[in-house]
């Protein structure tokens, strides 16, 4: 049967998703452009002709997932709620689950991004923006008089230095580490960097 003609937008699309899908079975320095290719038949110049390299295909792939995750943070940081409401859903949501797709997903990319500075750029402006993004609802609550909070960049940068290190250990290392224990590590750290009660996060 033959394939469905599809928009430059789309085809990028299909790429990238399959990309992503590659990235997570075989990892970023195996994959290669004949995986992607093979995966939704169709030929290695097809490929190149969207993404000229392997290492734009594959910044661009984690871009396309990473910016996914970012939209979803928005989401959540945009609710009509507290900020600390906000931050402590930003945190549940944050901490790895199952299979842990995303987490294994942005290992890959910041270990790929010691060597491949396509990647580096990629991988370094996502993270600021999420950063950003923390740090406003931060700023946002002090203003409120939520608590006090003189520097919530500062603030925004330990918090996700706690997470992706908690969520690295509890991703490349299952077991020694649960869920539980980081969402309340994570909420102590919250609560003493904010100066609010502390209270258990859930699953």
């Amino acid at each position: 049967m033959a394939r469905v003609r599809l928009s430059v937008a789309e085809r990028r699309e299909e790429l990238l998703r399959a990309t992503v899908e590659q990235i997570e079975v075989r990892g970023v320095s195996a994959v290669r452009i004949a995986d992607v290719a093979a995966v939704l038949g169709v030929s290695n110049a097809l490929v190149l002709y969207h993404f000229s390299s392997k290492e734009k295909l594959v910044a661009a792939a984690f871009a396309y997932a990473a910016e996914a995750d970012l939209a979803h943070l928005r989401r959540l940081l945009s609710r009509r709620t507290t900020a600390v409401r906000r931050l402590r859903a930003a945190v549940r949501w944050y901490a790895p689950t199952g299979q842990a797709k995303g987490w294994r997903l942005w290992i890959e990319g910041w270990a790929s991004s010691l060597r491949d500075p396509v990647l580096r750029e990629v991988a370094g402006d996502l993270d600021q923006q999420w950063k950003a993004e923390l740090a406003e609802v931060i700023d946002e609550g002090a203003a409120a008089g939520e608590f006090r909070c003189d520097d919530p960049m500062s603030v925004a940068w330990r918090l996700t230095a706690l997470l992706d290190g908690l969520a690295v250990q509890m991703t490349s290392y299952a077991g020694p580490l649960s869920r539980a224990t980081m969402l309340r590590w994570t909420e102590e750290a919250l609560a003493r960097e904010l100066g609010i009660e502390h209270t258990v996060l859930t699953s």
